[in-house]
């Protein structure tokens, strides 16, 4: 994915522009936790006037970026594109209507029905013996058949993996599918996963079809076997994010705002416990609780099969919003929490790079690195490998390369990913190229000199959209251009 270009970066719009514009024309509105909720222009002039009392605004203008979607008609697009269609109106005219899927997109949906319509449900398989050791396997022995049945989870035997079902909030239709399976490295179980359409278009909400109007409570979980545990064992609105702790799309956003208060509990780690802080800002501190990880609190599926109390976890969940002063009493527990988990504590630790770790201990935000060295000593070299190495451990990556463009340095990293010369086997370019697609690494278009404000400016942009939690700059000399170079470092 890449971000917008230096010639046509998205131009920032403030709240305060956009409720003015709306008051201007005459468009009522409400103020939501993320998002201001409108009537929609696209469903054919049936919400001209107020909703009767109780009927929702469909449309929703996310108050960071002005991003727009409608959630009857599925209609999205930027904030330009808002007061375009808001222009066509007033002259009379249809507002554009949503673009059709891109082919690539309708092929994948296209073989996300294959595959819905080749998986059995679980409790379907003619062998009982089966069925337990499939359950067994994914460790969901003690989830009923009736909650996997609600949830329209599948099981796909050709590929031995449990098919998860995205379904159109509009109409019910099916608009893709998570595939999960189970693989043994060494002695550890490892889930893989598999999406149709690709990740950057999936933005499912799994378990949002069983979302009722009148729910204003809703647990978020960052992994669909979580939500199964979560609504058996306690009864909750439930909700999985389709990539888990590693980011929260803004687009998800508009179907968030019915809920007056979120429960995040995103797993059992310090990274997923990160995550959630980062994402409670994103959906209003507010309304947002927090389920500390820790021995007697770990994921939801682990504290179903260990018969703990979801229930009681859930109503010993933190909230989000801290006051300006806190006392060691407040502390105590985030304090213990560092003690027990000192490694996490020390960052996200690089795979392929044992001499980093003992000397940065791991990647911590929050904090700069920097490298020097002579001109052609490897330092970019070395850094692609760097950010690779966290960002194949899910670590969202954004690169600024102002001294080499995008496409040599995706093939460097690329090449780098595949550990081979592809180039001598370009038969396994499409394989290797749909694996390094999957990553959450992203690139800025810039290249040499920039106005240092316009790169800071795409950086927030990017940690908004993509919760980026490690930027590299490459290299500060040319971004800054050679006539900087005597000014304060």
């Amino acid at each position: 994915d890449v971000l917008p270009s230096p010639e046509g970066p998205v131009p920032s719009v403030s709240i305060t522009e956009i409720r003015q514009y709306l008051r201007a024309r005459g468009i009522p509105f409400h103020d939501g936790y993320s998002c201001l909720h409108t009537p929609s222009l696209f469903t054919n002039g049936r919400e001209e006037q107020l909703p009767p009392a109780g009927a929702p605004f469909t449309l929703f203008i996310d108050k960071t970026t002005g991003s727009f979607l409608c959630t009857a008609t599925l209609a999205e697009g930027t904030w330009q594109d808002f007061q375009a269609n808001v222009e066509l109106q007033h002259r009379g005219a249809p507002p554009a209507s949503p673009e059709e899927p891109e082919g690539d997109t309708e092929r994948a949906r296209e073989d996300a029905r294959c595959i819905w319509d080749r998986a059995l449900p679980l409790w379907e398989l003619l062998d009982e013996d089966e069925t337990d050791k499939t359950k067994a396997m994914f460790g969901i022995s003690l989830v009923t058949d009736a909650t996997l049945k609600r949830f329209g989870v599948r099981y796909l035997r050709a590929a031995k993996s449990l098919v998860f079902p995205w379904f159109s909030p509009r109409d019910g239709t099916l608009k893709g599918l998570k595939l999960l399976r189970v693989e043994k490295r060494g002695e550890a179980m490892a889930y893989v996963e598999e999406t149709f359409p690709r990740f950057d278009c999936y933005h499912n909400l799994f378990g949002l079809p069983l979302i009722g109007r009148r729910d204003t409570e809703l647990v978020l979980t960052g992994w669909e076997l979580d939500a199964l545990a979560l609504h058996q064992a306690a009864g909750v609105a439930s909700l999985a994010l389709p990539r888990g702790a590693t980011c929260l799309p803004p687009t998800l956003l508009p179907y968030l705002e019915q809920f007056k208060r979120i429960t995040l509990w995103l797993g059992e780690d310090l990274r997923s416990w990160e995550a959630a802080k980062l994402f409670a800002r994103k959906l209003n501190l507010k309304r947002c609780s927090l389920v500390r990880p820790g021995n007697l609190q770990p994921r939801p599926l682990e504290a179903l099969n260990q018969g703990l109390n979801l229930t009681k976890i859930l109503r010993a969940a933190l909230p989000a919003s801290h006051k300006s002063i806190v006392s060691f009493r407040q502390l105590r527990e985030e304090v213990f929490g560092e003690l027990v988990n000192t490694e996490q504590v020390a960052g996200v630790k690089w795979a392929r790079f044992p001499e980093l770790n003992k000397l940065l201990k791991g990647h911590r935000r929050g904090e700069l690195t920097v490298f020097t060295g002579p001109t052609g000593s490897g330092k970019t070299t070395f850094i692609s490998e760097y950010a690779l190495d966290l960002c194949m451990q899910g670590v969202c990556t954004l690169w600024g390369s102002f001294e080499i463009n995008n496409v040599r340095l995706a093939k460097i990293m690329l090449t780098q990913f595949a550990a081979q010369r592809l180039e001598e086997q370009l038969e396994l370019y499409d394989e290797w190229a749909d694996r390094f697609e999957d990553l959450p690494l992203y690139f800025m278009t810039f290249h040499g000199q920039q106005n240092i404000k316009t790169v800071i400016d795409t950086m927030q942009h990017a940690v908004y959209m993509y919760d980026i939690t490690h930027v590299v700059v490459d290299n500060l000399q040319f971004m800054m251009g050679h006539e900087h170079l005597s000014m304060d470092r």
